[in-house]
């Protein structure tokens, strides 16, 4: 397993999809994920240090694992299987949970647990970004910078 840390969330154009783009720790490698709007906005919010006046879904289960004494111990991303992604939640106790890699990541950054790959999917989807693209990466940070929840938002209509 390797370390990995969230970059951040865009909406990949022209689908309009939003994905959530981690980049190994000590690697080049990146690895984008495609989620839902509310999970984007709900990583975006975590990113930002935003909090809602009521807890929203991932604040409630940082609360309940709170609450039980039973902390997110770390996220494990696992595997991807005709495209759909799998996440593992490793708790301090020891037991594993089955989730979405998408609330695993927005879980881990209100609980500061630590965000793991298989080295595996590394080597199958990661996306390796040599030194001279960096600076496509820092245009992709700046605009991650400026972005804000809201433009996850689903129009209305």
């Amino acid at each position: 397993m390797r370390e990995v840390e969230v970059i951040g969330v865009r909406v990949e154009m022209p689908s309009n999809q939003p994905i959530v783009l981690l980049r190994e720790a000590d690697g080049e490698r990146y690895l984008p994920i495609w989620i839902g709007a509310v999970e984007a906005t709900a990583i975006a919010f975590a990113q930002q240090g935003v909090v809602p006046p009521r807890p929203l879904t991932h604040d409630l289960l940082k609360d309940l694992l709170a609450a039980t004494g039973n902390g997110l111990d770390e996220v494990r991303i696992t595997e991807m299987t005709d495209g759909v992604f799998y996440a593992t939640l490793v708790l301090e106790s020891g037991v594993e949970i089955s989730a979405r890699p998408s609330d695993s990541i927005a879980l881990a950054l209100r609980t500061g647990a630590r965000i793991v790959c298989a080295e595996e999917l590394l080597d199958e989807v990661g996306i390796a970004v040599p030194d001279e693209r960096e600076d496509e990466v820092e245009k992709f940070r700046e605009f991650l910078d400026h972005v804000s929840p809201e433009d996850f938002e689903a129009p209305e209509g």
